[in-house]
């Protein structure tokens, strides 16, 4: 990956981010994090105040389930389908023998406490944070994971999370009265009497008040920045065959689009989409991705809904918005046979093919669970292979193979299909200008210039100006 680029996200963006990861990877809706992170916040409010343990409440909250992707394979050979296996984990629907499977897991809750304090420490959040995520599945009467530690060991933000986790989750499974039952009788088992007391007082006017608490998250310009390396690295590891995955798209897509001549900016964003755009990947089992050959109907469909997931997920995060619409294009295909939203042609602008292309090269030249990597020479066969078949732009597919080879191409602007005096009348009448202006500005006969109009409507096969300026934006003509 490119060292001179930074590659970063402010430090709410990135929790934010990764909160959405486990999100989907937990089988919950968007949202479900940021949701405890307020009502956690509210908790430890109601129990002391104002203070930086609210912080520490919302920061522990958001990173609850980051070690989740770390120990998905481990979740998809207990229950078969990670995702739909730990949503019945949490809202309580799982059967009883694999949830004495879980609970008996121990090696897989050690993994995710480990890579969620390691995430903690990189984003240098603090020991109270770092130590609260330690001990998330730690339980009151010491019956919990993975050190089975009793509740003197157990710092109160943990609780804090459980408790406004289970108050999301159970409520939303099974109405408010029924979370508030289960949630009273496991006082002084799962957690402290005197944090579910303060629960069960506020929680109806707590989930009431939820929805006006949830705000993007604040981008100040004096919020601390992180590497969105990180995100991305948390991504890759649902799957060990993917670790470095997203730096090496990132590293691929950056060189080919600055030999592609594309500007610092766009450099930039590509970089960034690269890092995150896997992350509705987190929405999909494990075992359907490392499943060989054709996915059946239903299977398939969810795969493809793997960019619509990165899509929303990245909504409430502002300062990822052009990466995020870059990301979401990483399967569309110039013949409209790519997912999800299967666009085609002109409507794919140069980012977006070049990032797919970028994306498409990097699969290639990594092995898979059902396939050894293809060497330099293979893969790009296999990459222009698709060109002949519509998938990919052939200049496109040059560069992206010029940079992963390390080369350094002189660019050489695409044939247009106009001119470069029918490209200059086009950019004066888009802004406004009339033949006549156009005329005058260019030093030229009205006559001469309706001519070169005609011209271009011809080439571009529009009617008016409106139909030619959109396509020949479209179409990188003019800008």
């Amino acid at each position: 990956m490119d060292s001179a680029l930074q590659l970063d996200i402010s430090l709410s963006g990135a929790l934010t981010a990764i909160a959405q990861v486990g999100d989907l990877s937990m089988g919950q809706p968007l949202g479900h994090s940021r949701r405890v992170a307020s009502l956690a916040r509210m908790l430890a409010q109601a129990a002391h105040g104002d203070g930086e343990h609210l912080q520490v409440a919302e920061q522990v909250a958001l990173l609850r389930w980051s070690g989740c992707t770390a120990n998905a394979e481990g979740f998809a050979d207990l229950l078969g389908d990670d995702v739909e296996g730990r949503r019945a984990m949490l809202d309580l629907t799982l059967g009883k023998e694999e949830m004495n499977a879980v609970h008996q897991a121990t090696p897989l809750a050690v993994v995710h406490c480990e890579v969620s304090g390691e995430i903690a420490k990189t984003l240098e959040l603090g020991e109270a944070v770092e130590a609260g995520l330690c001990r998330v599945f730690e339980t009151y009467d010491g019956t919990g994971r993975p050190l089975g530690v009793t509740h003197e060991h157990i710092p109160e933000v943990a609780y804090q999370v459980v408790l406004a986790g289970d108050l999301d989750i159970l409520s939303r499974a099974h109405g408010l009265d029924a979370a508030l039952r289960w949630i009273h009788d496991q006082s002084d088992r799962r957690y402290p009497t005197s944090l579910v007391s303060l629960l069960v007082e506020n929680a109806k006017e707590w989930l009431a008040n939820l929805e006006m608490l949830l705000q993007p998250p604040p981008h100040a310009e004096t919020e601390r920045s992180v590497s969105l390396t990180l995100v991305g690295d948390v991504i890759d590891l649902k799957l060990p065959w993917l670790a470095g995955h997203s730096r090496q798209v990132a590293h691929v897509a950056v060189e080919a689009a600055r030999l592609s001549g594309l500007s610092e900016p766009t450099l930039t964003a590509i970089g960034k989409a690269a890092l995150i755009y896997g992350l509705g990947r987190a929405a999909v089992s494990n075992h359907l991705w490392n499943t060989a050959g054709a996915l059946p109907y239903g299977a398939a469909e969810r795969v493809h809904l793997v960019p619509y997931w990165t899509q929303q997920a990245l909504r409430p995060i502002g300062e990822l918005a052009v990466p995020g619409a870059i990301a979401a294009h990483a399967y569309e295909r110039l013949n409209g046979s790519g997912y999800f939203r299967g666009v085609m042609g002109d409507a794919l602008c140069a980012e977006h093919r070049l990032f797919a292309t970028s994306v498409a090269w990097v699969a290639l030249r990594g092995s898979r669970p059902w396939r050894s990597a293809y060497d330099e020479s293979e893969a790009a066969r296999l990459l222009k292979e698709d060109v002949g078949n519509g998938l990919f732009d052939n200049d496109v597919c040059e560069a992206v193979i010029a940079a992963a080879r390390g080369e350094r191409l002189v660019h050489q602007p695409k044939p247009s299909i106009l001119t470069a005096r029918e490209c200059r009348i086009l950019l004066e009448i888009s802004r406004g200008a009339s033949n006549k202006q156009v005329a005058r500005l260019l030093d030229i006969s009205p006559s001469t210039v309706r001519t070169h109009v005609e011209s271009i409507f011809r080439k571009l096969e529009c009617s008016t100006r409106a139909a030619a300026t959109l396509k020949a934006l479209t179409l990188g003509l003019i800008a």
